[in-house]
């Protein structure tokens, strides 16, 4: 599933291509919404809550999408009709561009006014452009509610704050020196470890890919992440992979079992 920072940019893209414009193709291709038809409406806005996507237009509606696992939004000129490709769920364009939404793994309309049945349960965003002191104690609040959970089951619920997904989480987890499977409750410096995610997510907002090291040379860019079996970076142990949670076949975890010991009777 994409990270909040590939969300944030995919935003900007839509932002850019649609705010301000009038629709002229307006194309759902999901049963449910087959008959809707948002042309001559003009776009609002495009924006990122955590790893969902709102694309506003006037008359109070809000177009409501999720990258899901597989989903991507492409913009592109304007020029002859949207491909032929039973992957796309979402067209909508203007007289010069063009977006489609291939794969997307939740498509809707709702009224902007009860945005909130979409994304009311999600924590802060980390990449909301508000985030400040107050947001950041909240996460660290929510966070804190189950102290008892493993942190990194914890930084992947978006209802404690929103954005974090399976690279970041690695990532931060290292540089912080916290094992994935440490509680909550004796993760050290929980406001330290959630001003890192956010630096991290906002460094790389701008620019393609994920990079945590500051290397951003092919195969240089992560600590642990993807990084099983090879040599950690700062100490030479071999990095360890494992699933964790109760999705643990798709959210992989990577560790290194020097610079991040386990607790007490843990992996």
């Amino acid at each position: 599933m994409p990270e909040g920072d590939v969300v944030w940019q995919t935003a900007r893209r839509l932002h850019e291509a649609l705010a301000g414009r009038p629709l002229t193709r307006s194309d759902f291709r999901v049963p449910r919404l087959a008959t809707a038809d948002l042309r001559g409406r003009t776009v609002l806005s495009a924006v990122a809550r955590g790893k969902h996507l709102l694309v506003r237009v006037d008359g109070g509606v809000t177009v409501h999408t999720h990258l899901k696992m597989d989903g991507v939004w492409r913009v592109r000129r304007a020029a002859g009709p949207p491909p032929r490709d039973h992957r796309i769920r979402l067209v909508l364009g203007n007289a010069e561009w063009l977006a489609l939404g291939y794969s997307l793994g939740v498509v809707e309309l709702l009224r902007t006014a009860e945005e909130h049945r979409a994304v009311g349960h999600l924590g802060p965003d980390l990449l909301d452009a508000a985030w400040g002191p107050g947001p950041a104690a909240e996460a660290v609040r929510r966070l804190a509610e189950r102290p008892a959970r493993p942190i990194g089951e914890a930084l992947l619920d978006q209802t404690r704050l929103a954005g974090i997904g399976n690279v970041y989480k690695a990532e931060v987890l290292f540089l912080r020196g916290v094992h994935p499977w440490t509680p909550v409750g004796d993760a050290p410096d929980l406001p330290g470890l959630v001003d890192l995610a956010h630096r991290l997510l906002d460094a790389n907002k701008d620019r393609r890919g994920h990079v945590t090291t500051g290397d951003r040379r092919p195969g240089r860019e992560h600590w642990v992440y993807g990084r099983a079996g090879l040599p950690c970076r700062r100490c030479g142990t071999r990095v360890r992979r494992a699933g964790q949670g109760p999705d643990a076949a798709e959210r992989v975890t990577f560790w290194c079992p020097h610079c991040q010991p386990a607790p007490a009777g843990g992996a």
